[in-house]
């Protein structure tokens, strides 16, 4: 048993160092960074500057210890994405034949009392899995208001708070809490979210917005789990906390300075004891193939061929690489289960030699993918993988694959053209989470894979599920801001212009052409009352694409700040028929008629970007 938690204690190993926050193996925890060699005996114990222990999050919280995150470090920045990838490990511990535990990495704590944990490193973990608790205690306090068996699930909802989340005040209602955010985000979380309030949804930070969505998402995901599962509703909310409390697990590195933390991340980060996933995955195919003395010439060939295409590749992009092939062939696989699968599928010599000659068969189609210039592809495919790159959008890339080793060139080029449309509209636009999206994107390869769907006119209406559809495309397109401060949104919005302008008037412009730039109407360094408009409605309308057009650089430089009528008269000469018409239809430059310029982009865009057989 465990002195601290009264909790039967777990034999879990869990995996040597990474920078990933999820793995799925267990293994033997990593060694302590050993000492440099010296004459003079050890230090005691009480005066270590480090120790190593693996805790459940059971053990972490569920004790009488506080968890204060220093008020400068970051806020909480997890997206949807995260949320599912830690959900779903989750859903992973509770099936019956799924993983008794999962190792959720490192944590690095400082402290000087053993009583008082800074949290140097994890906090996105820790608060994010304490968002999930609190979102569970919402669905009993639902039980309880709704009168359903109301004085047991009370007791479950008092005794999980003070187990996992804090002391809550009885007069105040304010949390005296075990973990503490930032300066930025504390007050949101224990002013709202610990006393699962009323959250409010205006005026406040991205990160608050941030965490305000996760407990929404976990609220909607654990009410589903109620829905599918059986039995008592109170007492199936108390084990969903038990289970997820006992079944996820860190390695805990705790120091006792600022100048001992340093050491340990330079330690974490220098000393690469685990093999790379590529070298892992090397040994075990590897460990098939050899039958002996007399397979020595032919595993040297092998090597070579492995070798050169992980060369070809850089080692550290081979993992992403072998993920799109696996998941272009086969069912789903996430990152964090992909060596645990393929060691699942592949355990004779011959099916190690195919997989080998299909990873070399789907090689230059990545390549080209991920690096479309210097490929044989012809000019179109080049443009839209390209644009693709641009975006940062890989979720296609198994369905794309797929579709290179069987589709006819014309089907492949109109499937590719058609991901640049799903992503334009899903990502970019709407920037929605895109674990759905890469599910589907899977399954559509899969069927191409075994011969199911073997033309575009096949394979296409799969994707109506990630094709955001006209009315939807055009309610989020007026709303859209995108802060060209960023080298890549730039670049992004001089696209999305650039695609706008050919669609009116024909011009066919390389976005990145240095004879014209971005044009913000209200100048981004506007000086207050420009316009009429004053710096806090300015902060809000700077960066939404209805304030930004195509300009001709050496006309450009010359307006700066000046009014809008200044401006007027010279968009009305420009020879971009997005600008002339911006001068043509806007007397003056209001919020009003931002918006209004912003709805008519719209309406182009759903002409541009759309997919007839799916619209």
């Amino acid at each position: 048993m465990d002195p601290r938690s009264g909790q039967r204690r777990r034999s879990h190993r869990p995996p040597p160092p990474h920078r990933i926050h999820r793995t799925p193996a267990i293994h033997r925890p990593p060694a302590a960074p050993k000492p440099a060699p010296s004459s003079s005996p050890p230090p005691p114990a009480s005066t270590t500057p480090f120790k190593i222990e693996n805790n459940t999050f059971r053990k972490l919280l569920g004790n009488g210890l506080t968890y204060p995150i220093p008020r400068f470090q970051r806020d909480y920045t997890w997206t949807q994405d995260d949320w599912e990838e830690l959900w779903q490990d989750v859903q992973g511990t509770l099936q019956t034949d799924g993983e008794t535990a999962h190792y959720l990495g490192y944590l690095v704590l400082q402290s000087a009392d053993d009583k008082t944990f800074d949290v140097i490193d994890g906090q996105q973990r820790l608060t994010t899995i304490t968002i999930l608790l609190l979102a569970i205690l919402k669905n009993l306090q639902r039980l309880i208001d709704a009168g359903n068996d109301a004085a047991s699930n009370q007791r479950r909802l008092d005794q999980m708070r003070q187990t996992y989340i804090g002391y809550l005040d009885p007069v105040t209602l304010v949390a005296r809490p075990k973990l503490t955010l930032n300066r930025n985000n504390n007050y949101y979380f224990q002013t709202y979210l610990a006393p699962l309030g009323r959250l409010p949804q205006r005026g406040l930070r991205a990160s608050e917005h941030a965490l305000r969505k996760a407990f929404a998402w976990f609220d909607q995901r654990v009410s589903e789990h109620l829905i599918a599962t059986a039995g008592n509703e109170g007492m199936r909310l108390a084990q969903l906390g038990e289970d997820l409390s006992d079944r996820l697990f860190f390695t805990v590195i705790t120091v006792t300075d600022e100048l001992n933390a340093y050491k340990v991340f330079e330690t974490l980060n220098a000393r690469r004891v685990r093999l790379s996933a590529t070298d892992l995955l090397k040994n075990y195919l590897f460990s098939l193939l050899d039958s002996g003395a007399e397979s020595d010439p032919e595993l040297r060939s092998l090597e070579d061929r492995w070798e050169f295409v992980v060369g070809r590749l850089q080692a550290e992009n081979f993992p992403d690489f072998l993920r799109a092939h696996w998941n272009s062939r086969h069912p789903f696989a996430r990152h964090s289960d992909l060596f645990k699968t393929i060691r699942s599928a592949v355990r004779t010599r011959q099916v190690a030699f195919e997989l080998l000659r299909e990873i070399e068969e789907d090689l230059d189609t990545y390549l080209a993918l991920s690096s479309p210039e210097p490929s044989d592809w012809s000019p179109e495919d080049k443009r839209l993988a390209a644009t693709l790159k641009l975006f940062r959008v890989r979720q296609p890339f198994p369905l794309l694959l797929a579709a290179r080793r069987t589709f006819a060139p014309a089907d492949f080029t109109a499937l590719l053209r058609a991901t640049v449309v799903i992503s334009t509209r899903f990502n970019v636009i709407c920037s929605y989470g895109t674990g759905e999206q890469e599910r589907r994107y899977n399954e559509v390869a899969e069927g191409i894979a075994n011969g199911q769907l073997t033309t575009l006119t096949d394979a296409l209406p799969r994707l109506r599920s990630i094709y955001p559809e006209d009315q939807v495309f055009r309610s989020a397109f007026p709303n859209k801001t995108i802060r060209t401060t960023d080298s890549r949104n730039n670049k992004v919005v001089r696209f999305l212009l650039c695609a706008i302008e050919k669609h009116l008037s024909g011009q066919d412009l390389d976005f990145a052409s240095a004879t014209f730039n971005i044009e913000h109407v209200l100048p981004q360094n506007a000086p207050d009352g420009w316009g009429g408009i004053g710096n806090d409605d300015a902060e809000a309308l700077l960066y939404r694409l209805g304030n930004m057009t195509l300009l001709e650089a050496n006309r450009n430089g010359d307006l700066a700040n000046r009014e809008y009528g200044a401006k007027r008269s010279v968009f009305a000469q420009s020879s971009f028929a997005i600008t002339s018409k911006l001068a043509a239809d806007h007397a003056e430059w209001t919020p009003d008629r931002i918006a209004a310029h912003q709805n008519w982009m719209a309406h182009q865009a759903v002409a541009l970007w759309r997919i007839p057989q799916l619209s």
